[in-house]
């Protein structure tokens, strides 16, 4: 095992004869899969009722889990696109859930299911979860990216998931670039704003060869150049795993991003690093699940 592969393992519970939890949260649905060894036994999705009140959409949570429960279960990890605090499990102002305030679902999720919980921002739970079971096995560096709606971030160095004072490393996509939000130009609005159509649609007319398309996802690729510089100089990764569904398109983006990196101050830090979309299948849980696998929780 390498020094790096040291650090990596150190970093994580051991993940032999772990069975876990992954609760993937989103504005729209909620998925759970019960996880052993690292691979996902069985999957629960159901519809979430955003805009109903705070405990409805808990109680959706909570069934979800139950699907996939067993008594070998050992704790539950999930990943929500908000602002957590991480030590508390409190998720703050979650995304296209107006109810969700301040929810303390670690508290909720221990009560109910009398298991450990680890909530976690769902771009650190992705990063963290390409680190213990996808393309980070072994490295020490890697850098997370969620590619959709919006721009999502979650950084390792030293083998460790980082988040700062309030759980805001990351927040690349709240940074200004040529007059908006970087995340307006390296996630979906971009091809509303600048192709009059959807990432969906044009990704569909991409695959039939359609010239237009093909252009619209080649100039993405020099925009969203802009967001991988940003992350290599403020964390210096040595792989970047894309995640979301921007990144099925990547085969159509990648030559654009990589001319755009040619603007890098340092070629031989571009020349060695790796970037690659994610090829685990239900990543958003398998990520959440990791998160039970951090120092501190059962393996």
């Amino acid at each position: 095992m390498t020094d790096s592969e040291n650090r990596s393992a150190g970093s994580t519970g051991s993940t032999e004869n772990a069975v876990v939890i992954g609760v993937d949260l989103g504005g729209t649905k909620v998925s759970a899969g019960r996880v052993r060894d690292g691979v996902l036994e069985k999957l629960m999705k159901q519809k979430v009722p955003a805009h109903e009140d705070k405990d409805t959409v808990l109680g959706v949570v909570m069934d979800a889990i139950t699907e996939v429960s067993t008594p070998e279960v050992s704790a539950i990890g999930c990943g929500v696109p908000s602002v957590v605090d991480v030590a508390e499990g409190i998720v703050r102002e979650v995304g296209n859930i107006p109810s969700w305030k301040s929810v303390p679902l670690k508290a909720e999720l221990e009560s109910r299911f009398g298991l450990p919980a680890a909530i976690d921002n769902d771009a650190n739970a992705f990063a963290f979860g390409e680190l213990v079971f996808g393309a980070g096995r072994g490295r020490s560096h890697l850098v997370g990216m969620t590619l959709g709606t919006g721009l999502g971030t979650g950084v390792i160095i030293d083998g460790r998931l980082l988040h700062g004072a309030n759980c805001g490393i990351g927040e690349l996509g709240k940074t200004a670039h040529k007059g908006l939000l970087l995340q307006g130009w390296c996630a979906s609005p971009y091809f509303t704003r600048e192709w009059g159509a959807d990432a969906e649609d044009l990704h569909r007319r991409a695959r039939k060869g359609d010239e237009e398309a093909l252009r619209a996802f080649d100039a993405y690729g020099e925009e969203f150049s802009a967001a991988v510089m940003l992350a290599l100089y403020a964390y210096d990764s040595e792989i970047i795993v894309l995640g979301g569904s921007i990144s099925t398109a990547f085969d159509l983006f990648e030559d654009g991003m990589w001319r755009g990196l040619e603007a890098f101050a340092y070629p031989h830090i571009i020349e060695r690093l790796v970037i690659e979309p994610s090829r685990l299948d239900h990543v958003s849980v398998l990520g959440a699940a990791a998160l039970c696998l951090r120092p501190g929780m059962p393996s």
